[in-house]
């Protein structure tokens, strides 16, 4: 069985595989995500190697193997529902929910889990919008489109947030960007590096291309 801190790096390597929909992520995004050294994240995917969770590419990065893919998802899936549960049920703000459900999804059983699941009414999402993994490990692919790639004119729906951060949170729930939500694109000045946007009937406000590149966004209705 596969530590909580193995689990850790499997979840955080799989949610950056989705995010990025490529072959390997970098070991440098790697040990920022998850907060430590280089040579940490190197030296710990060396040893994930050597048990056959994820193969290491020298100076490339890491690909997850079948049997760590598995793993990954199962603990997105538990990190998911847990997210959703402490939202839905016990009413604990979405900005607050991250770090609480890091800590209760490595104790959680499979039977409890599934008990959850059906408890919530088997969700698609959790409360930032991201898709939560079924049972058998499958899982929708998130847009590719953020809210810095709109131009002037497009509507716009409210996917998911990329960003966990709490600052991050909160300031998206103060402006109502929140998935779901319906977002006019106003104006999108490039070179200023600033969009312009209004959120359904909310005043029109603008944020930086850097926060808008955290929020995915759909068109449509």
């Amino acid at each position: 069985m596969p530590t909580p801190t193995v689990e850790n790096y499997l979840k955080q390597i799989l949610m950056v595989t989705l995010e990025e929909n490529g072959p390997k992520v970098a070991m440098g995004k790697v040990s920022t995500d998850l907060g430590v050294t280089p040579g940490t994240a190197t030296s710990m995917a060396k040893n994930m190697e050597r048990d056959g969770w994820l193969t290491y590419y020298p100076r490339q990065g890491v690909s997850l193997t079948r049997k760590g893919r598995k793993v990954a998802m199962n603990m997105l899936r538990r990190h998911r529902l847990l997210e959703t549960f402490l939202v839905e049920t016990l009413g604990l703000d979405w900005s607050e929910i991250h770090e609480e459900a890091e800590e209760l999804e490595h104790a959680i059983s499979e039977k409890v889990l599934e008990k959850l699941d059906e408890f919530l009414g088997r969700p698609r999402y959790d409360p930032h919008g991201h898709p939560i993994p079924t049972r058998r490990g499958s899982i929708q692919r998130p847009s590719s489109q953020t809210l810095q790639n709109c131009s002037a004119g497009m509507t716009v729906k409210v996917e998911s947030i990329l960003d966990q951060e709490s600052d991050f949170l909160k300031f998206a729930r103060d402006k109502e960007l929140l998935p779901g939500k319906m977002v006019s694109i106003i104006g999108s000045e490039k070179l200023a590096d600033v969009i312009t946007l209004k959120v359904e009937e909310s005043e029109a406000f603008s944020m930086g291309f850097r926060s808008a590149e955290k929020i995915l966004v759909v068109t449509g209705n």
